[in-house]
This record gives structure tokens, sequence and C-alpha cells, in this order.
């Protein structure tokens, strides 16, 4: 059988021809035996496993790709491949989907603790790789990567190349940085676009297709990776794809908890568990309110779908608050630790408060403090910074 995978890694890698490397292929440590890679379905990890084992000076032979998921794998057992591999003198083992892998954990340890090989593994599933990374302790590096920043898709969308910049850069010099950018750009031309299209890099492969696939992708997560992970009822299924709708039409701060879950038939309890697994499969982005102990349970959470992708792909009609709002959280929430304030939209790291709007939004909200986030302009002023500068977060 390891010839078999042989062959289709010679092949994947013959057909592989983008160039682009994602924010994340430079944040890595290769040192590292043991190199994990969490993120949603179609954000760029096959390609990345797959650019990493092309670049490496290491011979084909050497080398090797696997899919968790594939039919071939049903039957086999990783850690017995994984050895045969190394016992013919392999060296780098790449292995995709594993979350898809029953029991993946400890065959991961085994690998680790008795074969000399390099493994990298990348899964969909934020919240059993989260929940592993505890069992693998000290042996396993993760890495949480996201979709495509504003910055990303600019370059893949005009050839260019823009530098990344801190949350602390760009709130205290968003106006030397903006004019930098300026000379080479003019970022509010493409915004648009990438509100509406740019999260997912397959967008470039066809833009014409794209929401198709975006939503073959959702309902893959929906209808197979949350079920088999967190043992759904298959009939309730289409009460995850109606709560994925309902938070779609509501504005985030307009959510009443307990509504939503009489209109999706389920109680309280199981609300907050169904929210728990859209959050893991990358589709919705919940904001805690920033109080203690028991209040968290009087106060509804703020809800957004995980991208503005997904809003422009699932609503018919989009409120430009949401929008601004869901993009804002889609370039932090990896990166920063973001609670729902008292006053204002977004708390990050309990130190910067947050308001977002357009053009005309003041400081009334947030009582003189704190930082506005600006939309429909290039350059800010003060604590007034242009909205699509967050974008160039990573």
């Amino acid at each position: 059988m390891l010839n078999f995978f042989t062959e289709r890694f010679a092949l994947l890698l013959t057909g592989l021809n983008i160039q682009y490397k994602r924010y994340f292929f430079h944040k890595i440590d290769f040192n590292d035996k043991l190199i994990g890679i969490l993120g949603a379905r179609g954000v760029g990890k096959t390609t990345f496993l797959l650019q990493y084992l092309k670049e490496i000076d290491v011979p084909i032979n050497k080398k090797l790709y696997i899919s968790a998921d594939s039919i071939e794998m049903s039957n086999l057992s990783l850690f017995e491949l994984a050895k045969e591999f190394a016992a013919k003198g392999g060296k780098v083992l790449a292995i995709d989907e594993i979350h898809k892998y029953p029991d993946f954990v400890a065959h991961l340890k085994e690998i680790y603790d008795l074969l000399d090989i390099k493994v990298l593994f990348s899964g969909s599933s934020a919240l059993r790789l989260e929940h592993a990374k505890a069992d693998l302790s000290r042996r396993a590096v993760l890495y949480r990567i996201n979709g495509l920043s504003f910055r990303e898709f600019l370059e893949l969308k005009t050839g260019k190349q823009f530098r990344s910049f801190s949350l602390k850069d760009i709130l205290e010099n968003h106006m030397e940085i903006t004019y930098e950018i300026l000379k080479s750009i003019k970022p509010l031309e493409y915004f648009k676009e990438y509100l509406q299209y740019g999260f997912y890099p397959f967008y470039f492969e066809n833009p014409n297709t794209y929401y198709k696939k975006l939503e073959e992708t959702i309902n893959v997560v929906i209808e197979s990776d949350l079920p088999i992970l967190f043992k759904i009822d298959p009939k309730n299924i289409v009460k995850l794809k109606k709560l994925v709708k309902l938070i779609c039409f509501s504005e985030p701060y307009e959510l009443n908890l307990s509504k939503l879950a009489q209109k999706i038939e389920v109680n309280r309890h199981t609300l907050y568990r169904y929210i728990e697994y859209l959050n893991s499969g990358n589709i919705l982005t919940s904001l805690k309110p920033d109080v203690k102990g028991d209040a968290i349970f009087t106060k509804p959470e703020k809800i957004y779908l995980n991208n503005t992708n997904l809003n422009y792909c699932y609503c018919e009609e989009q409120k430009i608050g949401t929008i601004r709002e869901t993009f804002v959280v889609s370039q932090l929430r990896n990166f920063y630790d973001l609670s729902y304030p008292k006053k204002g939209d977004i708390l990050i790291n309990n130190q910067y408060l947050i308001e977002i709007g357009g053009r005309n939004k003041d400081f009334s909200q947030i009582a003189g403090s704190g930082y506005l986030f600006v939309d429909d302009i290039e350059v800010g002023y003060g604590r007034k910074v242009p909205l699509w500068l967050i974008g160039f977060l990573y």
C-alpha cells in the first residue's frame, strides 16, 4: 500500500503549480518533529503541505503525503504505514485531514516516540485538535491558520507585495502605514470584492463558481465533519443549517438566544452546544460578554458568521454594520482574545476598546475612549483607523 501512496504523491507534486505562499508558511518553525496545522476547510492546508514537501531538499522517495480521510486509509494502521515508510528510509511524512482518522492521537504519539521521522499533520476541526493538544502535550506544536487576509487577497489580485503589521503598529502608526500602502494601490477599489469573495483562496481558481464551491464546502462541514465528531443525530443537521441562516439574518447585538432556541426547536443548553460545534467547524464566531462568573448566562453572546464571504453566500440581503463587524472579527479571531464589552463593539486582549462604523462614526458610544475602525475612508487620523487596514494584520 505504501507504493500506492508514493505514486499518488508523485502525481500530486507534478500537478502542483501554485507559487503563492500563505502568511503562515513563514511563521512555522520547521525544526519541530511534530507540527499540526489547524484551519477551516478551503483555506489552503493541503496546498501548504504539498508546497512544503516540494520545496524541502529531501529526495522524493524519502517524503510522503497521505490523506487520512481517503478510502485506502480506512482499513490501514496509520502507525504501521508510517513505520514501513521510516523503515524504507522515509524522513518527512505529511498527513492531511487527520481528524477523520480514528484514535489519531495514539498513532501520532507512537510515531513521535518510536520513529525517526518528521510529521506534519492538518485538520479542519479546531475543537478536536485543540483537545488533542493536551493529549499530545510536549510532542506537537499546533498552528491555527486563518483564511486570506485583505493583504494576501491584494497580493494575489495585483501581484504586488505588502507588509503585514501588528495591531499595536496599526493603532499607533496607521497614518504612516496607510500613506506607504497608497503609493502602490487604492485599497478601497478592491475592498468590496474581498468582503464578497476574498476569504478563501479557491476564489482565484474560478470566480464564477465560487459561491457554489463555498456552499459545498460548508455543507461538508455541517453534514459530515460535525456529525461524525460530535455524534449529532442526522435528523438534527437541518437545525444546524437553520441556525446558520438565522444568525445570518440577525444583527450580532440583537440576538436573543432564548428565541433562537425556540426557532430551531431545541433547548438553550443544546443551542449552546450547536454554537460551539459551528465555532469548531469555522462557520460561526461567538464573542463572550466581558463579564465574570454566572453573569455570562444572563446576557446573550455576540455571534457572527466566520467571515463576510459567508454572509454574502447565505444571506439574500446584507446589513453593512454586520459586514463591517464580521470583517474585523475574522481578521482578529485567531490572533487576539476578543470579548463583547459593555460599551463599544469589541474588546481586544482586554485592552483595546473598539467601535466600528461608517465615515461619520464618532466616539460618543464609547465615551471618548478607545479606537474607531471606520469604513469608506482611505486615511484616518488620531484614534480613527481605516477599516480596510485591519486586513493587514497577517
